[in-house]
């Protein structure tokens, strides 16, 4: 059996949140509320059953790489799902280390017994969000958050004030004082992420297909992504185009797919989320759903599984499942008949979990970008372990993330690429936050200066067919 993986140097970031309290002993503590879990979808005993705890999961957990805590692995939390199916109540402690789990999946990758432990974290999520009464600053938090983030109008209004914020020096004055971690880490951790703001002009309901048309597709635009990173979205409308889709946008009706609402247990709301994107694509005659978010991917190849027991949606959302790709994924599927011209650049290729642990999706991103010319791809170390984004999980936790992400951003330093390139937009503002604090620069620097530039796959694909500069890339 694996032993414990090396945490670390220690540091202040690396410390468990308050919220998850250190005691085993208390797992067994009284709680009002009866057993654990109720009758609606709790974690299936057959799962649980699965796990043999081998521990091959523990290197590749990070919340155990940094604690070295049992309960902190995933053999650890099946083991407190075991118990909470006995009849055991749901302590505050044992709540504690369910939510302290990212969600990254990098443990189904490397169980050899197959546990889904997927499936079961996200149903004892669901049973934790209703029958757990967590302490009221968290609520506030949880419900802000949740209040803003699945809206993109709501965050489309934040662009102004943000962009002001950006251009007025504020932000580098806030930075030098280093008051606002220590005051306010939920707050620093929001103002590091937030990325350098663009003009984000209205997509159009309909990209026309360049040539012979092989496909009609959909594409999610995105909360996040509409709202911080509308240039992706816009090259992955042009890329498809280019590849022979019509695409299918249909901006005014779109909204949150749900998938921060089901990986954080909120399962009535991740369904109404559901129900109105199958609702805006449906009778549109699409081939595919295109989406360039790996978590969002993720939750929408899932939608069968979510509304499974509603009468109305169930087979519509097993039939729209089927028909959702990741970008990559579409694009070797179909193959390429575009033109690439050549980017004389070094690209380090980060997988996002969602892309790469929950939905297997590893080759496809490489092979595209191996087919540009001079592109030099190159690997990151610890490749399986997850930078500490996990959709709102820096938030909640803001100092264990933020040791996480430092130990992404140097591994993706150490490859001395000039350009970082990923799938999905929380991998991005993470790692760009986290570089900055390694002494290290997100703006052009000469390679191996300790500086590197950021993308989307979408927009190195985008840059090569339409033969833009590698400048407009690394800038």
């Amino acid at each position: 059996m694996p032993g414990p993986a090396a945490p670390g140097p220690a540091s202040p970031s690396g410390t468990r949140p308050a919220s998850v309290p250190r005691d085993v002993l208390g797992l067994l503590a009284p709680a009002a509320g009866g057993p654990a879990f109720d009758e609606h979808r709790p974690p299936p005993a057959e799962l649980v059953a699965d796990c043999v705890h081998c521990g091959f999961c523990l290197p590749t957990c990070p919340t155990y790489v940094l604690w070295g805590e049992e309960m902190d692995s995933p053999r650890g939390r099946i083991h407190l799902m075991r118990q909470g199916l006995e009849g055991e109540p749901l302590t505050d402690s044992m709540v504690g280390h369910f939510d302290a789990c990212l969600g990254c999946m990098a443990c189904v990758t490397a169980c050899p017994s197959g546990v889904r432990y997927d499936t079961l974290i996200e149903n004892t999520r669901q049973q934790v969000e209703r029958r757990h009464t967590r302490p009221a600053r968290e609520r506030a938090l949880r419900a802000a958050i949740f209040a803003l983030f699945p809206y993109p109008k709501r965050l489309r209004m934040l662009r102004g004030p943000l962009r002001a914020y950006q251009a007025s020096g504020l932000r580098r004055l806030v930075a030098r004082t280093g008051l606002l971690p220590r005051l306010a880490p939920t707050l620093a951790t929001l103002e590091s992420l937030a990325p350098r703001l663009t003009r984000a002009p209205k997509p159009p309901d309909r990209v026309p297909a360049y040539g012979p048309r092989r496909a009609v597709v959909g594409m999610l635009t995105g909360c996040v992504q509409s709202a911080f990173f509308p240039g992706v979205n816009a090259a992955t409308a042009r890329v498809l185009a280019a590849e022979g889709c019509e695409v299918v946008i249909n901006p005014a009706r779109q909204g949150c797919c749900g998938a921060l609402s089901v990986h954080n247990g909120r399962e009535k709301e991740a369904q109404e989320f559901a129900r109105h994107l199958l609702d805006a694509f449906a009778d549109t005659g699409i081939d595919y759903f295109v989406v360039n978010a790996a978590g969002c991917g993720s939750s929408l190849k899932e939608y069968g599984e979510l509304l499974r027991d509603d009468p109305r949606y169930a087979d519509r959302a097993a039939a729209f499942a089927a028909r959702v790709r990741d970008l990559s994924e579409l694009l070797v599927e179909l193959g390429p008949v575009a033109r690439r011209h050549p980017l004389p650049v070094s690209v380090a290729y980060h997988d996002a979990c969602h892309l790469g642990h929950a939905q297997g999706i590893r080759t496809q991103p490489r092979e595209l970008l191996r087919a540009i010319p001079d592109l030099e791809l190159r690997e990151i170390a610890d490749p399986e372990l997850c930078c500490g984004s996990a959709g709102v999980w820096n938030v909640l936790n803001p100092e264990p993330a933020a040791r996480l992400g430092e130990r992404k951003a140097r591994d993706v330093l150490g490859t001395g690429a000039q350009l970082l390139v990923t799938a999905n937009p929380g991998c991005l503002m993470q790692i760009a936050a986290a570089i900055p604090r390694l002494g290290g620069s997100t703006e052009p620097r000469p390679a191996g200066s300790g500086g590197i530039a950021l993308a989307h796959t979408a927009q190195v694909l985008d840059a090569s067919i339409r033969r833009l500069p590698v400048d407009r890339l690394l800038s």
